[in-house]
């Protein structure tokens, strides 16, 4: 087995932590960012910790931002008697991308998901609850977690917990396939799962 000087199998093993990057992945990335000029590799480096220092979560819907509240929130021309419920940041973008949908977001974090510990108490639940508590125009909430057991299940909770206060809540169509992701859907089947979305 190859020896590494320490502060290149550090990297190696810091980039190989990333979502999808394997050994090889790891150590390729690493020598190409050596191979970068100065000037670039410290651009990402500060990329890197500008985005961790300067994003928050909005304390509203709990969206990705480096305001508060975020765009999305503080937008006066956003439909306020719709609250769209995702799992992550990065639905909101993907929905966001098919630039239909002109309501709210709420951010859950995460789904419920009994096999890996994590309960309602886990994710945003409880601040969608208050906020739609507290909301003179909430009218509907679209469910849109992943077509997936523990999505299904999330839905089914919020449906639970959110129709006895008489807000209407659909669920998106089942364009999107079960067992995808939001984030890798394309803008025509995620369009047409807006539009097919039924009430729970």
């Amino acid at each position: 087995m190859q020896s590494y000087p320490q502060p290149l199998a550090k990297l190696i093993a810091e980039l190989s932590k990333l979502p999808g990057v394997g050994g090889k992945t790891a150590q390729r990335l690493a020598f190409y960012i050596l191979s970068m000029p100065d000037a670039e590799a410290l651009s990402i480096a500060d990329a890197i910790t500008s985005a961790k220092r300067e994003l928050k979560y909005c304390s509203v819907c709990g969206n990705l931002t480096d305001i508060d509240p975020c765009a999305i929130c503080a937008d006066p021309s956003r439909d306020k008697s719709i609250v769209c419920v995702v799992e992550t940041p990065k639905d909101v973008v993907a929905i966001e991308r098919m630039k239909e949908y002109k309501g709210l977001y709420h951010v859950l974090h995460g789904v419920i998901a009994p096999m890996s510990g994590i309960g309602p108490e886990d994710i945003n639940v409880s601040s969608l609850l208050v906020r739609l508590r507290e909301s003179d125009e909430a009218a509907e909430v679209i469910v849109a977690t992943n077509p997936n057991i523990e999505g299904e299940a999330t839905a089914m909770y919020l449906a639970k917990l959110i129709k006895p206060s008489g807000i209407k809540v659909s669920r998106i169509a089942h364009g999107v396939p079960v067992g995808g992701d939001l984030e890798y859907t394309d803008d025509v089947t995620l369009a047409k799962a807006m539009e097919g979305r039924r009430e729970l």
